[in-house]
């Protein structure tokens, strides 16, 4: 398999991921395992990818995926309108490797090696 499964069913791994683009999106950096962070970095990779190209089919695939989340309220963006306007924008020149993983070290319960994963 290309991908780690995390000890979890289809579904449950792909609303884990969606949860965690999205978050990643609105926040621009989250703290979480580094192996759910190895896998995240394909996602967001492919959504700045389509907020890069910045259509109406790649909005409507990134919608599709991303959760419906207000990102900002000041202004009143979701997710899939930051990525669109604010992140997208930053990585024009950039052909890949958006994000950015930094250890931290073993979480104090169950010792998994913990991270900070961020965009660049």
């Amino acid at each position: 398999m290309a991908y780690q499964k995390l000890g979890r069913t289809s579904d449950t791994r792909k609303a884990l991921f969606r949860d965690l683009v999205t978050d990643l999106i609105i926040n621009e950096r989250i703290e979480t395992t580094e192996s759910k962070a190895k896998e995240l970095r394909s996602f967001i990779d492919k959504m700045i990818t389509l907020g890069k190209r910045g259509d109406l089919h790649a909005r409507r695939q990134a919608a599709s995926f991303i959760r419906n989340e207000v990102a900002d309220a000041e202004s009143g963006q979701d997710a899939v309108q930051k990525l669109f306007s604010d992140i997208a924008p930053r990585y024009a020149e950039r052909q890949g490797g958006y994000s950015r993983i930094r250890k931290l070290g073993p979480r104090r319960g169950d010792g998994a090696e913990m991270v900070i994963i961020e965009l660049v």
